[in-house]
């Protein structure tokens, strides 16, 4: 069985930049970019300022920015201030979310970029008056 590689930034680093990888758990604090292509775990101290993407992202940390991966989970103590676009979001009592979310089947893949917004539905007829 091959070795699982993950890459753990501890609570005393802070990073400024990009991280990219398959897995990562982060308990510091990262500025920048986070993309991975498998799973992204915030650790309660954890404290990310950045766009976020993944396949699944776990937040028990804080993180300001957006947010797309096919699924995001927010434990209790989770926080995000930004923009979440996933096909699953799961929101624990307690956990703070504030900004816009795209959930569900509408939501797009990790690394998609979103079309424009859907037409909005006609209007009904007009009713004649004196009819």
């Amino acid at each position: 069985m091959p070795d699982e590689k993950v890459t753990v930034i501890d609570a005393q680093t802070d990073i400024e930049g990009k991280v990219k990888g398959k897995d990562a758990v982060v308990h510091g604090h990262v500025v920048g970019e986070i993309a991975v292509s498998g799973r992204l775990v915030l650790g309660e101290s954890a404290r990310v300022e950045a766009a976020v993407s993944a396949d699944a992202v776990e937040v028990h940390g804080e993180i300001k920015g957006d947010v797309r991966a096919r699924s995001v989970t927010l434990a209790e103590k989770g926080r995000v201030q930004g923009t979440v676009d996933a096909r699953v979001l799961v929101v624990k009592e307690g956990a703070w979310l504030t900004g816009s979310v795209a959930a569900g089947e509408g939501a797009s893949k990790p690394g998609a970029v979103p079309g424009p917004p859907p037409p909005p539905p006609p209007a009904p007829p007009a009713e004649k008056e004196g009819a």
